[in-house]
């Protein structure tokens, strides 16, 4: 038995920024926080000035919280929170990545739930009350956020980016428009690309894969592979960059039913502790993981070399299985991610805190080997 989870309503293509009024409308809001960046904000005719416009053409009224900041932090929640109280706002409507999502989430949990965040809810489904409703406008192919149960937050005081999953986190509406997309700098795009690689490879594999999910995964990993290194190239690449929204959407949807495995929750203990950015950490670990869980299920890895493009044309299971690593580790190369942790000035010291805190992770539940400490430190010290 498996489940499946995903927002009521989803709107993709370009132009679909547009319908966000009436959506609203439809839930009834009469006025929404806008949950975004600073940057954002204030970009001239950007995405959120288009979800200002359709707001008011459908008379609702909204205020700004603009705060975001990337790894989004509990203390963002909270000033979110104020705003949200304070404006007597009835939705939340978060414009932009990951970071926008996962902060519009921790406020409607922290609006709907009373105490710590941390210390009350992180794990798996435990929460007991209804969100305000949430629209989430989608603005890079990467995370995924838009359309999945995860809150990423980052806890300041004890350093460490906890999950709270639950169904009651999903959007009721996500939009995602390639044409909000195309100005985005060759960096972000290679780190969140990379970033949705990661979630339809680690739920291909995951323990809680199904035929369902694969069939996303699948198609993420192709389009990702012929269409990531043209939109990092030229961000004003309307297909690559329609065909990175769809490759985000469907790793997300994978991911959000399947569940991931250790990069990620080793990627969370570098954002905590670091402040690296999410889809730089998760490129940076993802061949080094992939090289520790080959042993699982060489097939599937032979499927995914296959996926990327590589010819596995009279080569054996194993050999097949090593040209998908390699085809990762090439990808990420053309994208100019960072080749390891060294130059992301992690410290070794760090490593056994670390992994024991990756071990406690939700996302290390589904990795298709169950490892030890020790092992964390080695794939750490593999990707050093």
């Amino acid at each position: 038995m498996y489940d499946f989870f995903m927002p009521n309503v989803n709107f993709f293509g370009r132009g679909s920024v547009n319908i966000v009024g009436e959506r609203c409308e439809i839930l009834g809001a009469k006025r929404a926080l806008i949950v975004t960046d600073a940057f954002l904000k204030g970009l001239a005719g950007g995405p959120v000035d288009k979800v200002v416009q359709s707001l008011e053409e459908k008379g609702i009224t909204y205020a700004f919280y603009d705060g975001v900041e990337p790894n989004p932090k509990d203390t963002n929640v909270r000033d979110g929170l104020k705003v949200f109280e304070a404006e007597k706002c009835d939705l939340i409507l978060t414009v932009g990545g990951g970071s926008a999502h996962d902060c519009g989430k921790g406020i409607g949990i922290a609006a709907s739930h009373e105490g710590d965040l941390y210390e009350n809810y992180a794990g798996i489904e435990k929460l007991s009350n209804p969100l305000p409703p949430i629209v989430s406008v989608n603005t890079t192919a990467g995370t995924g956020s838009e359309v999945t149960r995860h809150c990423v937050i980052t806890n300041t005081e004890k350093k460490i980016k906890f999950v709270i999953v639950s169904w009651r986190n999903t959007p009721l509406v996500s939009i995602n428009d390639p044409e909000l997309m195309t100005g985005k700098p060759a960096g972000l795009t290679a780190a969140t690309g990379l970033d949705a690689l990661t979630h339809a490879v680690e739920s291909y594999l995951s323990l809680g894969a199904n035929p369902v999910t694969d069939s996303m995964a699948i198609q993420a990993i192709k389009l990702i592979s012929t269409n990531l290194r043209q939109a990092v190239a030229n961000g004003k690449n309307l297909e690559a960059r329609e065909n990175m929204a769809h490759a985000s959407l469907l790793a997300g949807m994978a991911f959000n039913n399947a569940g991931l495995g250790y990069v990620h929750a080793m990627a969370h203990q570098l954002g905590g502790l670091y402040d690296i950015p999410h889809g730089v950490a998760n490129a940076v670990l993802l061949p080094h993981v992939e090289r520790f869980n080959l042993i699982s299920n060489p097939q599937k890895f032979a499927d995914i070399a296959t996926f990327m493009g590589e010819n596995i044309e009279g080569l054996s299971v194993r050999d097949a299985a090593e040209k998908a690593i390699k085809a990762i580790e090439t990808l990420s190369k053309d994208v100019n991610i960072p080749s390891n942790l060294r130059a992301l000035n992690v410290k070794e010291e760090d490593f056994e805190l670390m992994a024991k805190l990756a071990l406690e992770d939700g996302n290390a539940i589904s990795n298709p080997i169950q490892g030890t400490k020790q092992d964390i430190i080695d794939i750490f010290r593999a990707a050093y």
